[in-house]
């Protein structure tokens, strides 16, 4: 199984830390982006409904879609998001990106409508 994953910027930088993951059936997963500055993050999936979670730089608070079994974490010491896919299976390959900015078209309202909650 094959990983891909690719930063997305508008005007500050986010790389990924590796470019492609593999790893065996089972095993755990964490992609990895570095940011130069950002109030919000987000991690997307290839394939439609891929907005997977929003990441709020300022508390670090996640906010995750109906993908449960995945985690993210803000590490804001070393400025890097990481997505976490536990016990990783054929139908987690896919290419993910990492954003600083929404990249998603379409109403753009439903990604935010937790952040107070």
């Amino acid at each position: 199984m094959t990983l891909d994953f690719e930063g997305g910027s508008v005007a500050n930088v986010i790389t990924p830390v590796q470019t492609e993951v593999s790893k065996k059936e089972g095993e755990n997963v964490t992609l990895s982006c570095s940011y130069s500055s950002a109030s919000t993050l987000q991690w997307y999936r290839q394939y439609p409904g891929s907005f997977l979670m929003l990441i709020l730089q300022s508390s670090g608070k996640v906010i995750q879609t109906s993908d449960e079994h995945l985690s993210g974490k803000l590490n804001v010491d070393k400025n890097r998001v990481d997505l976490e896919i536990p016990f990783s299976t054929v139908k987690s390959s896919a290419v993910y990106f990492c954003a600083l900015q929404t990249t998603v078209t379409g109403n753009q309202t439903l990604l935010y409508k937790n952040l107070t909650a």
